[in-house]
């Protein structure tokens, strides 16, 4: 049973720690930078709560709904590595193939809530976690980044600014590679199983 009594601050550090290193909102900052562009405005509370909520379906019953399609971990983890390989390609090659919706509101889902920030990567750590930690201090880990995400979400009209144009193509390219490398590990880990 869940109750603050459970609440460990050296376990919720650790898995806070554990999620922010796989979310890696840092990191996202020039894709999202690059989205934003193409999209107009991110809506910071949509992408925030369709992160959350995609978090903890896969908290409470990630494995049954995979199960349930017919599908594994490995699976889904190769599908997200393709969708961040392409995004990395995108930032690279400055092309543009996640054509902006005439509905912006639906590129804060995909790709924003998924796979950017509730990846495969994400949704599988948070179903791992519950191996090793209690299931209280993961849901604070989890509500603390959710925490980080929204905030950083809201500062991308700031962030846009402090690059300028030429600070935002230089970090664009050098995350593009970032994350066509990440890609590559995702999927070559998942890819023998």
């Amino acid at each position: 049973m869940l109750g603050l009594n459970s609440a460990d601050i050296s376990e919720i550090f650790t898995v806070s720690f554990a999620l922010f290193a796989v979310i890696d909102m840092l990191g996202s900052i020039p894709v999202l930078l690059s989205l934003k562009k193409r999209m107009g405005e991110i809506s910071a509370v949509q992408a925030t709560l369709v992160s959350g909520i995609l978090m903890l379906l896969f908290f409470f019953i990630g494995e049954q709904v995979l199960n349930f399609m017919g599908l594994d971990i490995h699976s889904f983890a190769i599908a997200g590595s393709i969708v961040v390989f392409i995004l990395g390609l995108e930032m690279v090659l400055g092309l543009e193939i996640f054509r902006a919706e005439k509905d912006n509101k639906s590129g804060n889902v995909v790709p924003i809530a998924f796979p950017l920030i509730a990846g495969s990567g994400t949704l599988t750590t948070v179903m791992s976690l519950k191996a090793t930690y209690h299931a209280y201090n993961i849901l604070i880990a989890i509500f603390i980044n959710l925490i980080f995400v929204y905030i950083t979400l809201r500062s991308l009209n700031l962030l846009e600014r402090a690059l300028g144009p030429s600070g935002i193509l230089v970090v664009r390219k050098f995350f593009g590679v970032i994350l066509l490398a990440i890609a590559v590990k995702m999927f070559r880990g998942n890819i023998g199983f």
